[in-house]
């Protein structure tokens, strides 16, 4: 662990320009990247916050041919949405950039020629699988089949999503295309593969034995996994004609593997951040003072902890990341989010549906960060966290004491007389949160970061219950300005260290606190022009910074004159959050629809076999569960010739009380059956909609009664 940096480098994963931001990305990369990288600048660090859209590979055709457009129709409409969601939601990048750019094509070939020159390659003739009759060869997501490691029957040619192993192509078991279905051939090809094996004893020494105590337990342990099943070296191109063609002769059509490609998009966005803002941007790559850091998703792991840094010590000029604090995936209401099937919250849309929101979500997703296991996200505990948290917590103290403040002093920062023992404690307590709070964000627990920030707020809370100052201004005025003192020391407190999670609702406290705006806060609700940098933002001289809490006496000076108060957060009603909940609902059932399955025609019958069936009108007039039998309902139904007895596999859609009385097509003339131990004299015919409902095929026609016969 690199002790007392000079400047740091961070960066968020690169994220597919093949749809939208959802709620999942945000909890697992971006949300704790930003928070850490406003923490830093609060501490007047150099920072680079780096992030780009990664537009190559072939997710990015896949979506072209789905939507029937270009690769660059896809990239294009997606960079913005992402963009401008990330700007939105206040993401604070110094620098967003994407891989279709000339500087990222600049980057990436001058690297690859660096290593192809240097003899760092292996030049292989392989055999790949190829699709005969889109007539080309098939590579990572153009191909499914069975996953050799755990038996998932949708594992794609680059990666399991059910047990997260990275694959070949050629290593699933019965491979077909996604473009015809049809059964790939094998066919050989040349390509060009990064020796991992070469590299064992280096990353063993890097990661096993370098960062055993300071990683974190997931991702150390999948790395040691990697490396204890053996390295084999990896293809670094692809048979493909949407990418950065790969910069040596003899490679026609072929692109760099994006895996190759992507991570090289860091490098390429901090060369543009600095060439716009002149700065040299090799120091923040290549100088043992700069602390790098990747912030990604547990998906990610392998690339970032095991061949990219291959890649970079490989070209031999470029440090090694200090940390890759991964997280685990959050889940959406129970059930693993997924794109194709639109089960997420989308960032966009979540701006659209609650304007003026952005911290909530932050906040809520930063108390149920997958940090150390897969979490869950549930708009229920989203609406209790808003209203009992932000709005009940955070939000109480600072309206009491914003409207206590200029009821009593019209605004006025009162002088304080002699502090009591409790005041001093509760001051020294305050002091000791930008520490506290420090820790745990340095130690990349943002979730016990969010905590001790809310209590903080809790002790405002507590020191105003307890010392009554409403009450207290009858009976002794003047210790009331020392009270209303010290809750505005807290008040400012929560101000400054509440804007790496918070950033809009600081910059609204900082303004009704009639403090200087950082220029971080400013960028933060949307209004700085977004070329302007963060760095160059936070050497402007400010009134204060996170360590200024510690050991500033006065962060609020008698006579400073407050502004009037605003609810920093509104309660979220239910009907808002069951609109929420009823388009999952919605989608679960639009995907119910849609992927189910048309059972095939059966063999042909002759008339006459039909002619055999008697299918008549009956009324249930009895039911009762069958015992030990979780499906089954024992029914007496009049089918108009007799009273008789049919068992039916209902009992999981229906009551025995729901049935009673009523009307049902019979088939009453098919042989009797024994089902545990009670014989089944016909059958009540049904059907299943989309969304798995058993339903009645219902005679209920005016005129029409038990017995009829239906022809």
């Amino acid at each position: 662990m690199l002790q007392d940096p000079k400047r740091y480098t961070v960066t968020a994963a690169l994220p597919y320009t093949n749809g939208p931001i959802h709620i999942g990305h945000l909890a697992g990369v971006y949300v704790p990247a930003d928070i850490y990288s406003r923490y830093l600048r609060l501490q007047g660090r150099d920072v680079a916050f780096i992030c780009g859209s990664d537009e190559h590979g072939v997710a990015i055709s896949m979506k072209a041919k789905k939507e029937g457009i270009t690769p660059q129709q896809v990239i294009d409409k997606y960079h913005s949405i992402i963009k401008s969601s990330f700007q939105d939601f206040g993401i604070s990048f110094d620098n967003y950039s994407r891989t279709s750019a000339k500087i990222h094509h600049d980057t990436a070939s001058e690297f690859f020629k660096k290593l192809y020159n240097d003899g760092k390659f292996i030049e292989e003739v392989t055999e790949q699988l190829y699709d005969e009759k889109a007539e080309q060869f098939l590579a990572d997501r153009f191909v499914t089949g069975t996953c050799p490691k755990c038996g998932n029957e949708s594992a794609y040619g680059d990666q399991c999503e059910n047990c997260g192993t990275s694959l070949n192509a050629t290593d699933l078991i019965n491979p077909k295309s996604t473009i015809t279905g049809t059964t790939p051939t094998l066919k050989s090809t040349k390509h060009w593969f990064l020796p991992l094996d070469q590299y064992d004893a280096f990353l063993r020494e890097w990661i096993l034995e370098g960062h055993k105590n300071d990683w974190k337990p997931n991702v150390y342990g999948q790395v040691k996994s990697w490396l204890e099943d053996g390295l084999k070296p990896r293809a670094v191109t692809r048979d493909l004609d949407w990418g950065i063609p790969v910069p040596v002769e003899g490679a026609e059509g072929k692109v760099l593997y994006v895996w190759f490609d992507a991570p090289i998009g860091y490098i390429s966005s901090t060369k543009e951040w600095a060439e716009r803002e002149g700065k040299d941007w090799e120091p923040y790559w290549k100088s043992d003072d700069t602390k790098l850091l990747h912030f990604i998703g547990k998906d990610n792991i392998v690339f970032h902890c095991v061949i990219f840094p291959a890649m970079l010590k490989a070209e031999g000029s470029y440090i090694m990341p200090d940390n890759v604090p991964a997280n685990e995936f959050l889940n959406l209401e129970g059930n693993k989010l997924s794109t194709s099937k639109n089960w997420a919250v989308w960032l966009n849309e979540y701006l659209e549906d609650f304007p003026g929101q952005q911290d909530v979500l932050r906040y809520s997703l930063t108390a149920t960060a997958p940090e150390t296991k897969d979490n869950d996200f549930t708009w229920k505990d989203f609406q209790a966290r808003n209203n009992n948290e932000l709005v009940a917590i955070f939000g109480n103290f600072i309206n009491r004491v914003v409207v206590l403040t200029n009821k009593y002093y019209n605004g006025e920062v009162p002088v304080p007389n002699d502090f009591t023992d409790v005041d001093n404690a509760t001051l020294t307590e305050m002091r000791a949160y930008p520490a506290v709070i420090a820790s745990s964000i340095e130690r990349y627990r943002f979730r016990e970061a969010l905590v001790e920030l809310m209590n903080l707020a809790r002790l405002g809370n507590k020191y105003l219950a307890d010392e009554e100052p409403w009450k207290m201004i009858k009976e002794n005025p003047e210790r009331v300005k020392t009270q209303m003192f010290v809750a505005l020391q807290i008040a400012t407190s929560l101000a400054v260290l509440s804007e790496p999670f918070l950033p809009f609702t600081a910059a609204k406290l900082k303004d009704i606190l009639k403090l200087d705006p950082r220029p971080e806060a400013v960028i933060a609700m949307g209004v700085v022009d977004e070329t302007l940098s963060f760095n160059d933002a936070a050497r402007t001289p400010q009134t204060l910074g996170w360590n200024d809490i510690a050991v500033t006496q006065n962060l609020l000076v008698p006579g400073h004159v407050i502004g009037q108060a605003e609810l920093l957060f509104a309660k979220i009603e239910d009907e808002t959050i069951q609109k929420q909940v009823d388009k999952l609902e919605a989608t679960k059932t639009a995907n119910k629809a849609e992927n189910k399955v048309v059972t095939p025609q059966k063999d042909l019958i002759q008339y006459d076999d039909f002619a055999k069936m008697d299918i008549r009108t009956g009324t249930i007039i009895e039911a009762e569960k069958m015992p030990k039998a979780n499906k089954l309902l024992v029914l007496k139904v009049d089918t108009g010739i007799d009273v008789r007895t049919i068992v039916s596999g209902i009992a999981e859609s229906f009551t025995p009380q729901e049935v009673v009385g009523k009307r049902v097509t019979v088939l009453v003339n098919l042989a009797p059956r024994n089902l545990r131990g009670v014989e089944s004299q016909g059958m009540i015919l049904m059907t299943q909609q989309p969304d798995g409902k058993l339903v009645f095929l219902n005679p209920d026609v005016e005129g029409v009664g038990n017995g009829e016969v239906i022809s």
